[in-house]
C-alpha cells in the first residue's frame, strides 16, 4: 500500500484557458482551514523535514515541479509533483520533505487544521517513537 495518494483534479476550461477548483469534502477530502504557497525556493534548497499529528494536508504544484519523500516510519516514497492538477494527499503522521525543487516551481498546500506549532513534529527521532507508541 502506498503512502500517499494523488489526487487529480480536472480542469475546468475553454479556448481562453483552464481553472482548477478546490472543494472542502468534494475533491479535497476534509474541510479546508488553511492555505499557503511555497515560491522562490532555491534549487539545491531541501524544506519540510517534519511530521503533523492531526493536520491532514493536499500538496500541489500549480507551477514547475518538486519531489515529496513521504515517510511513516518503516518505509520512504518518493511523489513527483509536475501537474497543477495532480495533487497528493498527506495524511497525518507522516514525514515529509520536499526536494529537488524547479526554478519556477509554486507549491501550493491545502491543510485540515489552523496554524498549531503543537501539532509538528520537527525532529526524526521524536517522530519514531511517536509511530512506535502509535503502533503500541
Amino acid at each position: 500500500m502506498s503512502l500517499f495518494k494523488y489526487i487529480d483534479i480536472k480542469p475546468l476550461g475553454d479556448d481562453r484557458g483552464d481553472l482548477i477548483s478546490l472543494e472542502a469534502n468534494q475533491n479535497i477530502p476534509f474541510s479546508i482551514k488553511r492555505v499557503y504557497y511555497i515560491f522562490n525556493t532555491e534549487q539545491l534548497a531541501s524544506r519540510g523535514f517534519h511530521a503533523h499529528k492531526k493536520l491532514k494536508q493536499v500538496a500541489f504544484c500549480i507551477k514547475g515541479q518538486c519531489n515529496f519523500i513521504l515517510d511513516d516510519g518503516s518505509e520512504r516514497e518518493v511523489a513527483l509533483l509536475d501537474s497543477p492538477n495532480k495533487g497528493i494527499l498527506i495524511e497525518q503522521m507522516l514525514w515529509r520533505e520536499m526536494h529537488d525543487f524547479s526554478h519556477d516551481c509554486i507549491l501550493m498546500i491545502v491543510a485540515s487544521e489552523h496554524y498549531d506549532e503543537s501539532d509538528y513534529l520537527r525532529d526524526y527521532d521524536h517522530f519514531i517513537k511517536e509511530v512506535n507508541l502509535d503502533k503500541g
